[in-house]
């Protein structure tokens, strides 16, 4: 629940996620669920001579398990308290 957590707090904001199949999609998180689950907006396709057949895709759903990685916006960060809330998590509270 750490990252559903933190990632309910990014909703709004510009994020690049990268698939499993290296497909990297930027985009405005719209929404989150408890299985990181990402809907996102206003899409794009990183690598767009790669997969010029999603060029017209402007919003998609992302299935969790097939999440590589998140790239947060820099001043999306806020160590604090993902800090607080690792600890929190750590004590089993």
């Amino acid at each position: 629940m750490l990252f559903f957590s933190y990632f309910k707090e990014l909703v709004g904001k510009e994020v690049t996620v990268e698939l499993k199949n290296d497909l990297a999609i930027r985009g405005t998180l719209h929404s989150v669920d408890q299985y990181l689950n990402i809907k996102l907006e206003n899409t794009l396709v990183v690598d767009q001579d790669k997969y010029p057949h999603m060029l017209s895709v402007r919003n998609c759903f992302i299935r969790g398990s097939v999440v590589r990685y998140v790239l947060l916006p820099q001043d999306g960060v806020d160590i604090d308290i993902l800090h607080d809330a690792t600890r929190r998590e750590a004590r089993g509270g």
